[in-house]
């Protein structure tokens, strides 16, 4: 094994080793998700020293100066303040979903005038339409960070898989017998997950266009789904009030994770792999290990439905958005809760962290998206001037864009 370079990875903070084993150019990170700007650079080296034999002494300098950089990252203040760019009109009907490619250069909407649309973020201006399905486009992605690909789910029960750079359509995915609701990429951008409202989720070979596997075990809709990071387990929530766990290789459950007593809203894999978030229609979240698939806790204090959940990038903090019209943010290692963000005038359908982790953008039917201190619960800014209810906010991998979507048929662009 020969050392090549390494690479900086700022959210979450880590150190990406490119490396040449048996001819080939391999990759792998070493993750420092507890890094503070007040972690000693030297201990840390030390520590990593231990762990990597490709650290060797003659790279140490280089590895503390890598440490050095993303303390400073983390050190720097976040005053941005978001001002409006630009509204686009960008379907005839409303739209159903936003996602951004990995540089947040690009990004993409799906609607129910059965189409999604490319943009490009910098004029705001049309890219493609991409047109095939023959109902409404409901969920979209990009299979980043490569952002060469785009998926599309649509209520007219298939999928479909898109060239982002001509908008040529590659494969349809037939197979499901109901509306596709949920998809994501893996990791690896090798295969799509789809989930459906026929109580399956479905592997499709990106590739060939294949179906890799079905799986069954749901009694109802499966409404949301998540790779881990590695890419070799899938978790899929359900309104069956259940969530379980798949291995990706073999398309079998290694767990059904049992205790919500409502329709599962979403459902997320922290960083490292080691935890999975849950939301439900039952007005609680909770954690759960991975490996034994054990409820860890039970995170309380909504009066109403718990309509999105959420990790930070580096898996220290988990934000709920309720239709109370509040949301919470909690210390995944406490459970405690650090910040009730209260503020909005109606429910809250979508909230997201910073990359860095220190903000909270939440997106409401009140007309307008929030960007909050995610420690102190203070509201920093009101996004303004969508006329009717956001049910969509995204940030780009840097943190300095912002993209909400509304029933009003809009988007904007914030800057």
């Amino acid at each position: 094994m020969k050392l090549k370079r390494f690479l900086l990875r700022y959210y979450p903070p880590g150190i990406i080793l490119e490396y040449e084993k048996g001819g080939c150019l391999r990759t792998k990170s070493i993750d420092l998700l507890d890094l503070t700007p007040e972690t000693s650079p030297d201990e840390l080296l030390a520590e990593i020293q231990q762990s990597e034999p490709l650290i060797t002494e003659s790279r140490a300098d280089q590895v503390k100066q890598l440490i050095v950089r993303l303390q400073q990252k983390q050190g720097q203040q976040d005053h941005h303040r978001f001002c409006f760019f630009k509204e686009l009109k960008a379907h005839i009907l409303p739209l159903t979903n936003v996602a951004f490619d990995k540089s947040g250069s690009r990004f993409i909407t799906g609607s129910y005038d059965r189409t999604c649309r490319v943009w490009d973020t910098a004029s705001g201006s049309e890219l493609h339409t991409l047109e095939g399905h023959r109902n409404v486009v409901y969920a979209i992605a990009f299979n980043n960070p490569y952002g060469d690909k785009i998926a599309t789910g649509s209520f007219d029960k298939t999928a479909k898989l898109w060239c982002a750079e001509t908008g040529k359509c590659f494969h349809t995915f037939r197979g499901h017998t109901a509306e596709i609701v949920c998809l994501a990429f893996n990791p690896q951008s090798t295969l799509v997950a789809t989930g459906s409202m026929d109580a399956s989720a479905k592997l499709w070979d990106v590739e060939t266009g294949d179906e890799v596997a079905t799986l069954t075990g749901h009694t109802a809709e499966v409404l949301s789904l998540c790779f881990n990071t590695v890419g070799n387990q899938l978790v899929t929530g359900s309104f069956d009030h259940t969530v379980s766990i798949w291995d990706v290789a073999s398309g079998r459950r290694v767990h059904t994770l049992i205790g919500h007593s409502g329709e599962i809203s979403n459902v997320h894999f922290n960083w490292d792999c080691s935890l999975i978030v849950t939301g439900s229609m039952d007005k609680t979240c909770k954690l759960w290990e991975a490996v034994s698939g054990e409820c860890v806790a039970t995170l309380t204090g909504h009066k109403e439905e718990v309509l999105d959940v959420c990790f930070d990038l580096s898996g220290q903090l988990v934000a709920t958005a309720s239709a109370d019209g509040t949301a919470r943010v909690f210390s995944v290692n406490t459970h405690q809760c650090l910040a009730t963000l209260e503020g909005h005038d109606g429910e809250i359908s979508k909230i997201c962290f910073s990359p860095p982790g220190s903000r909270v953008l939440t997106a409401s039917s009140d007309r307008t998206a929030r960007l909050w201190d995610a420690r102190s619960g203070v509201c920093l800014q009101v996004l303004e001037g969508h006329t009717d209810e956001i049910f969509s906010c995204v940030f780009n991998y840097e943190g300095d864009t912002i993209i909400t979507g509304s029933k009003d048929n809009t988007c904007r662009i914030w800057y």
